[in-house]
Order: C-alpha cells, then structure tokens, then sequence
C-alpha cells in the first residue's frame, strides 16, 4: 500500500484561530492592538511571517522586514503559550487516518510549521501518535515546496516514495507533490477551499469521509 502525507495548518486542523491570537499578541505589544480579523484565517494558514506582514501593512508599515523578524521569535513564543485554544481538527480527520491505517496505508505529516511546535500541536490533540512521521519546516535544510520533506515523511513512516500522496490545502502542497511526482488531494473546506480548483490538483476532497475511497482509487 501507499503512503498518505498530510499536511497540519488548514488540512487536518483549522488553526487560524490560535495562529491569529499569537499575530495580534505582537501588534497589542507594539501597540497597534488587535490588528488582524477572523476573516485574515487564510493568511494565518499561510504562517507566521504571512500574518505579521500583512498586519504591518495595515498600520502602514508595509516592507519593515526587520521588524517583522523581530517580532517573529515573539510570534512564535506566543503562539506555543496558547497553542490548542481555539484549533480543532476538521471532522472526521482522524477517522479517515485510522481507516488508511486499517486498510494498510502508512500515514505522515509534513507541514511547514516549525517542527517542535506541530509536535506540541499534535501531542495537545491528543493524536501525534496516529502518525508514523513528522517532518516540519526546520526538520531538514529544505521545506516545501521542495520534494525532499514529502520523500523523507513517506521514507520515515516505511513506505516508498514513489507510492504516495500529499494532502493539503494550498498551492505550496500542490507544488510539492508535482515537484515529488505524486498525486495531491486538496481539501475544499478550509479558509481557501474556493482557491482550490484552480490548482488542477489530482482530486478536491470535500470531506475527509470521502478520503480512503479516493485513496483506494489512486493505486487501484
């Protein structure tokens, strides 16, 4: 069977809200206060640096990059205080990784979160060990959309990185799995679901209910 890779922020858990917070913690500190919205969830999802520089730009600081590399280890700090507050898994995640594990598929993680923090994350959710392999930003030289992090995952969890797949939610997975040459599945039910399509992924999944048959389907 094949290796099933994920990845965390907007795939397997909406973590806009935490990651927001952890933003707004720094504007409040340099007292611009609560600067991004619930709305800006699909900017969180793209990380840290995503949020700080769109929230600069709002109080008229577009381009201080050295600011926002000052405020990034703060972000970060912030943001392992009060990691699982408001993140929940989307429904129906971890049934569909326990079903890919009945059937006889490995099952990793590759996400461009820092590795530490997506450990804590999955530790908090009580679900790090349904997973075989972690690889996070920082866990090797390169991160995606590079195809190294997606080979080493599937190499890690003992699968053959030639028979695998990334699920994800953004241009970044789909590149990385054209870059690996394996099939991408794409949810449409996070922050940039309606973005989705347009990428030309292998499959859109609409529910995680449908992911094991889509599975099946690709190395039928």
């Amino acid at each position: 069977m094949g290796t099933v890779v994920f990845d965390l922020d907007g795939t397997l858990a909406d973590t806009s809200g935490d990651l927001l917070a952890a933003a707004n913690a720094c504007f409040v500190g340099m007292g611009a206060g609560q600067v991004l919205t619930p709305a800006d969830a699909g900017t969180a999802l793209r990380g840290g640096r995503a949020m700080l520089r769109l929230g600069m730009a709002r109080i008229g600081r577009e381009g201080d990059e050295a600011e926002i590399d000052r405020q990034y280890p703060l972000l970060l700090e912030a943001y392992s205080g009060a990691i699982a507050v408001h993140t929940r898994l989307y429904p129906g995640a971890m049934e569909a990784v326990a079903a890919l594990e009945t059937s006889g598929h490995n099952v990793a993680i590759c996400t461009n979160k820092p590795e530490a923090l997506a450990r804590q994350l999955l530790s908090d959710l009580n679900v790090l060990d349904a997973f075989a392999a972690l690889i996070g930003a920082d866990t090797l030289p390169v991160r995606k959309p590079d195809p190294e992090p997606l080979r080493e995952a599937v190499r890690r969890a003992g699968g053959d990185p030639a028979i695998a797949c990334l699920v994800g939610d953004s241009d970044t997975d789909r590149n990385t799995a054209r870059a690996a040459g394996v099939p991408s599945i794409l949810v449409t039910f996070g922050p940039s679901g309606e973005d989705m399509a347009a990428l030309d992924p292998e499959v859109l999944l609409e529910h995680f209910d449908h992911l094991p048959g889509v599975v099946a389907g690709l190395w039928s």
